[in-house]
């Protein structure tokens, strides 16, 4: 059986790594397979309602492939990256999947910023799932630190939660804000749901302004959290709204202009931290894509290549076995995105930033730790 390490960009993102039991390919000697590239697969919403997610990713990754092969590539060899879209459509992503691992014979794959897509390819990669890798926090994670945020920062002891129960994403970072919220006291006063592509929230804002809420969680993507922060802000409710990293996009404030100023949400980096090394990648990246700032998706896409290949070359090989216990065996990887380490369940304990809107732009808050 053919397994692919899959490594998940986020929690909205994986790593997912599709390691192959083929025969390793020689690096040394002449021509032959020491020519022959090492090739890495890349699924990703490069179109449809969350393309800015996937084409921020794969930026990053394109970026980290160009430098990892200006660098020499692996293993002796050049890297090839075989990306493919998912187009944001359900089902899709399970069929582009393993056209990368049957017909391209990629050693690993890359992927998805969303979690119900990334979901649909990780059975195929391994359906034990001990070949499944994630180079971003946790949504456990995630949901207790906003929990914190909110009492901590906002002051916020009753908030509101509206929930897209369409994403596996929001339903589940919704369920792990909630519970640590109200086990360190804090009370839910109102809780209503919407499912992506809802264009009107007015009926459900209205039910929660009537709750007199300190604040309201919108664990959603960026296209309704946009929508619901203008029509907020129509109702009269001037009350912060904050999110996660499923926040994370240029197009939020395209979306939602004046109505976020004074929201917050988590993410995984900040183009704003004054590491040498994040200020390297932004000033790469900057050149590269025609002066576009990177995301915190484009950020972890560049991580995902990097911590790959970096398990790759400790394996000192392209077997799939020999590269998942490299990436189990991960400790303090230092990347833009932060020190990365894998956990007994693989996915990446590391930092988490807060982000806010301010005079229309995005603006690093803080950090905060495992």
């Amino acid at each position: 059986m053919k397994r692919i390490p899959f490594l998940a960009v986020a929690s909205a993102v994986c790593l997912l790594a599709s390691l192959s039991c083929k025969k390793e390919e020689p690096a040394g000697g002449g021509g032959g397979a020491a020519t022959t590239p090492v090739r890495i697969g890349e699924f990703a919403s490069l179109t449809g309602k969350e393309a800015a997610f996937g084409q921020s990713s794969h930026k990053g990754t394109l970026l980290a492939i160009e430098d990892l092969n200006a660098a020499g590539g692996v293993l002796g060899r050049k890297l090839e990256l075989i990306c493919e879209d998912n187009r944001t459509t359900p089902g899709e992503s399970a069929t582009v999947v393993q056209k990368l691992i049957s017909r391209d014979q990629v050693v690993a794959i890359l992927g998805e910023v969303a979690s119900g897509r990334s979901l649909e390819a990780a059975p195929i990669c391994q359906k034990m799932g001990d070949y499944i890798f994630r180079v971003c926090f946790t949504d456990p994670f995630q949901g207790r630190l906003l929990a914190e945020f909110a009492r901590r920062t906002l002051k916020a002891s009753q908030v509101a939660v509206l929930t897209d129960v369409a994403a596996p994403y929001s339903v589940g970072l919704a369920q792990y804000f909630t519970e640590p919220f109200v086990a360190g006291g804090g009370k839910v006063v109102m809780e209503k749901n919407f499912s992506s592509g809802d264009k009107d929230f007015k009926p459900q804002l209205t039910a929660i302004k009537a709750a007199n809420p300190q604040a309201i969680f919108v664990p959603s993507y960026y296209t309704e959290a946009g929508l619901i922060a203008v029509q907020a802000r129509q109702l009269g409710i001037t009350v912060p709204l904050f999110g996660g990293d499923g926040w994370e996009a240029p197009e939020l404030i395209q979306i939602g202009k004046e109505a976020l100023e004074g929201t917050y949400y988590s993410t995984h980096y900040s183009a704003e931290d004054a590491n040498p090394l994040v200020q390297e990648f932004v000033k790469k990246f900057r050149a590269k894509n025609n002066g576009e700032t990177p995301d915190a998706m484009a950020a972890l896409g560049y991580d995902s290549a990097m911590v790959l290949v970096d398990a790759i070359k400790r394996a000192g090989s392209t077997e799939g076995p020999k590269i998942r216990d490299a990436l189990a065996a991960t400790k303090d990887y230092v990347g833009v995105t932060g020190n990365t380490t894998m956990d007994g369940q693989r996915n990446a304990t590391k930092a988490a930033v807060i982000i806010t809107v301010k005079d229309g732009k995005f603006k690093y808050v803080e950090t905060i730790k495992p």
